[in-house]
């Protein structure tokens, strides 16, 4: 079975052909980093245009990658949310038109089940043992969200932590924008603290020990505005740039692995999924790693390629609804708050 994917949900226009939910016969992704960066961050107006000029070429190129013509595909799956609510409305409206001529089905995804689905795809060893590890804990975090989720099976999730506030992909940005880094922030910090002392700030940990499983992480933005307002003030050039972004990215991720480990622990699971565009950071995947070993858990997360947005976690998903018949109708609707 043929899946075509689409995922535009904020500034990628992405599509791709999943064969039977696993093999990836295309996934092709147009990324619009270099019209956002001048502005530090994406403009949601722009993102809406290039999605428009952009996406009927990303399906044909990805049913030409995939090297089957549009009546081999069997339904269209397309995230409806959560999102930036006019760049969802450009691939909806897509897939909409396209499940209408070919009369096939529609099937509507939402695009942080998509994120945990990634961590089966393009994963040959985890094929088999993936399904048999749910329940687990999953911790989504890219530049929109950062939730824990009890994952009981594909379609049956329990929310347990969410930010309050700055989710962790936008507090990489806000950071490099203050250290006039570039954008996107969090590949640029992932590579820089490599080389950087992580213990040379004592950035605060926001553990909210009162609402156990939530994050916060704007009052950390705030210390990194402070600290280098006083670096500035006193003239000091004793700590590099690696040495900041390395004490800054630590501060985040001890936090990460602190609630997600307990987490795991309270509700007595073994397995946890990383998954979202930070699931691509260095430091975060070593640490979850070896943390979650010494209490006896296992941690899965996807390929790079399948950390960020991409369509090919969309189809996949696709199959699992197909299989269960869950069809949305031409009538579905962009929900930029989509919940889990």
């Amino acid at each position: 079975m043929l899946i075509l994917g689409i995922e535009t949900s904020c500034d990628e226009t992405a599509a791709s052909v999943v064969e039977d939910g696993q093999n990836i016969l295309s996934n092709i992704v147009a990324s619009q980093i270099d019209v956002h960066r001048r502005f530090g961050g994406v403009v949601p107006e722009l993102a809406s245009r290039k999605h428009i000029e952009c996406i009927n070429l990303v399906v044909e190129e990805a049913l030409s990658e995939a090297k089957v013509n549009l009546s081999d595909i069997s339904a269209c799956a397309v995230t409806y949310g959560p999102g930036l609510v006019g760049s969802l409305l450009i691939g909806l409206s897509f897939a909409k038109g396209l499940a209408y001529s070919q009369n096939i089905p529609l099937l509507g995804i939402n695009h942080l089940e998509g994120h945990i689905y990634a961590t089966y795809l393009d994963n040959p060893q985890l094929v088999k043992v993936l399904p048999l590890c749910l329940p687990a804990i999953a911790l989504v975090v890219s530049g929109g969200h950062t939730e824990l989720v009890q994952v009981n099976e594909w379609g049956n999730y329990k929310l347990l932590g969410r930010t309050i506030d700055d989710a962790v992909g936008e507090a990489f940005d806000k950071a490099a924008k203050l250290l006039d880094l570039g954008y996107p922030g969090g590949p640029i910090i992932d590579i820089l603290a490599k080389e950087g002392n992580s213990q040379a700030v004592k950035f605060p940990r926001a553990l909210w020990r009162k609402r156990a499983f939530d994050f916060s992480l704007s009052g950390l933005k705030t210390s990194l505005i402070y600290f280098l307002r006083g670096l500035s003030q006193n003239n000091m050039q004793c700590l590099s740039q690696k040495d900041i972004v390395a004490s800054f990215q630590e501060a985040i991720v001890d936090v990460l692995i602190d609630k997600t480990v307990k987490v795991a622990k309270d509700n007595q699971l073994k397995n946890i999924i990383l998954c979202g565009g930070v699931a691509a950071n260095t430091r975060l995947k070593q640490r979850l790693s070896e943390e979650a070993q010494k209490e006896g858990m296992m941690v899965y997360y996807p390929s790079i390629k399948l950390c960020t947005d991409n369509a090919a976690m969309i189809a996949g998903l696709g199959y699992v609804q197909y299989q269960r018949d869950e069809f949305a109708p031409l009538s579905l609707n962009a929900d930029p708050n989509l919940k889990l």
